[in-house]
This record gives structure tokens, C-alpha cells and sequence, in this order.
């Protein structure tokens, strides 16, 4: 209940000012953002390449409703992979975009066209796009984006979320040569008939979609901080004689970085999901509903400070 109240909040207009203002909100914040400008996220991404991870950048924002702000979310793009070219990143870290962030609830071809464009801006700096999946009623419409980009931009990265019920019919459609999948849990609320309602169910299904990949001719990306999850990824890949570079583990920004670092030294690709910009609440508020540790440790954090 707790989660479903925190994700019900990251859409609240009033819950968001309350957040916003509170006294040292954004100190606490900076914990899982890694900033509010291109600046930050380089100063984030150089230190963590030079640490030996990969990183995966994503420019907040989401939900957008009219065609200049998605022009804004693409300029924010273009922008950012200039930089990341110019300071010899391109190797090591890639974009993920949101496509409600490039038109997709009202212009679903002004979307593709834009996410065409930060394709393009990425295979220059010599990385890759990953289309980050969002609520549950944009799967079919971002898995068509995804299915028209690959066209031209065969390397786009997929994600799947494994609360999901279809979650692992739709690895299964993905699992194929070339196909870089992220699989995740998800942080979206969504009806009892599309999700499943239990960590247990959503767990199992996880290792479901994570088998189908592993045992697939793609790319999988393992989304997860579960110690458990880990090891039952490591145990696929020896099951499906994976060589390390042939899959990949992510974690967010601020999410334990002593296992991301230990899971890099072992010799395992290692991306961290790092997020910045000024509409950071609603990413902010999934991150809580996560996992009940980080809502414990935004109110201990404002408990200290008051």
C-alpha cells in the first residue's frame, strides 16, 4: 500500500510542491540525481567511467504535452551526447529516453522523429540509445517506436518490465541476435489484470524474463539491486556459457555502489543508470516506492537536518 500511495504522489501536483519546498528536499535528492545540469552529469559520468563502470544518462522529464517541449527534451539530447563525444565518453556511456518525453501521448510519429534525431546524435558520438519503458498503457506504442528505429538504428535498447504480465512473452519476441534488452521490476502502478500485485510474483517473474535472455542471442541488461537476482544471474551465465561481455548489470545512481564496484573489479560489464535535470519529482518519488530503504532514508535525512 505504501508503494502504491508513493506512486499515486509522483503524479500529484500538491504532493509535488509540498516535496519541492520542503528544507533540504534537494539534498537529499542529489542522493539518487546526479544534478540539474549537462555539467553535472559529466562530472558524474567522468568519475564513475574512471572507476571502471559504464553509465547510462537520462535527461528528467516526462509526460510532455505539447511539440516545443519535446523539441526542448531533443536539444537536451543533441546537447549532451556533443559533450560526451567531446570529452571521449562515447565508449562508455549511452542515453536512455523517455518517449513521453519526445510527444509520444499526443504524436506518436512526432516521438519516432524525435527519437530518430537522438539516434542520430548518438551513433556520431559513437554510443547507443536505450528507450526507457514507462506506464503500463505505453508498452504497445513504445514497442512500435522501438520496432521503426531498429530499422536504421539496429543497437536501440529495449526495456522490459518484469511486474508485468507480459513481461515474459515480449523477452521472448526480443531475445533474438543483436537485441540489447534491460530488463527491470518496474516503478509504475498499474491495474491487477496487466501487473502482477506481490514482490514474490514480481520477483518470479523476473527470473523468468531473466532465463529467456540469457539463454537468447541478444544483449541482456539485468536492472536490478536484489543480491539474489545477482546471483541467480551469475549462475545463467555460466548455465549459457556467457562470457562477461555479453551481458551487462545496471543499478541507479546511489543505489549500492560498493556492489557496483565490486561487481566491475570481478571483471562483469557494470552500467549505472544516472539521472539529471530539473524535473527530477517523479523519478524521485519511483525511487521511494522502490524500495522501502529509500524512503527511510529521505526521512531519516530531513529527520537530521530539521
Amino acid at each position: 500500500m505504501l508503494r502504491q500511495a508513493l506512486l499515486v504522489a509522483s503524479r500529484s501536483g500538491g504532493v509535488r510542491k509540498l516535496v519541492e519546498t520542503a528544507p533540504l528536499t534537494r539534498d537529499v535528492v542529489h542522493r539518487f540525481v546526479a544534478g540539474e545540469s549537462v555539467d553535472d552529469a559529466l562530472r558524474a559520468t567522468e568519475s564513475l567511467t574512471g572507476e571502471g563502470l559504464l553509465v547510462t544518462l537520462d535527461v528528467l522529464g516526462e509526460d510532455t504535452l505539447d511539440a516545443g517541449q519535446a523539441e526542448a527534451t531533443v536539444k537536451g539530447y543533441v546537447e549532451l551526447l556533443d559533450r560526451l563525444a567531446g570529452a571521449g565518453l562515447g565508449t562508455r556511456a549511452e542515453v536512455s529516453v523517455k518517449l513521453t518525453a519526445l510527444g509520444q501521448a499526443f504524436d506518436e510519429d512526432l516521438a519516432l522523429e524525435n527519437a530518430r534525431r537522438i539516434c542520430t546524435a548518438a551513433r556520431q558520438a559513437s554510443t547507443t540509445v536505450t528507450l526507457d519503458m514507462e506506464d503500463h498503457t505505453t508498452v504497445d506504442s513504445t514497442l512500435r517506436i522501438l520496432h521503426e528505429l531498429r530499422r536504421d538504428f539496429p543497437d536501440t535498447g529495449a526495456v522490459i518490465q518484469s511486474y508485468l504480465r507480459r513481461a515474459e512473452e515480449h523477452c521472448a519476441e526480443l531475445a533474438y541476435e543483436g537485441s540489447r534488452v534491460r530488463l527491470c521490476k518496474g516503478a509504475y502502478a498499474a491495474p491487477e489484470d496487466v501487473a502482477f500485485g506481490s514482490k514474490d510474483e514480481v520477483n518470479k517473474s523476473y527470473v523468468r524474463c531473466m532465463k529467456v535472455l540469457m539463454a537468447g542471442k541478444g544483449y541482456p541488461m539485468l536492472a536490478t539491486h536484489d543480491p539474489r537476482l545477482i546471483d541467480i544471474a551469475g549462475a545463467l551465465a555460466v548455465l549459457n556459457e556467457r562470457e562477461p561481455e555479453s551481458f551487462e548489470y545496471q543499478m541507479l545512481y546511489g543505489i549500492r555502489p560498493q556492489e557496483q564496484r565490486r561487481l566491475a573489479a570481478q571483471g562483469a560489464q557494470m552500467r549505472v543508470y544516472v539521472a539529471y535535470g530539473q524535473e527530477w519529482y517523479g523519478y524521485f518519488m519511483r525511487r521511494l516506492a522502490e524500495r522501502p530503504a529509500n524512503l527511510g532514508f529521505f526521512l531519516r535525512s530531513l529527520a537530521s537536518k530539521s
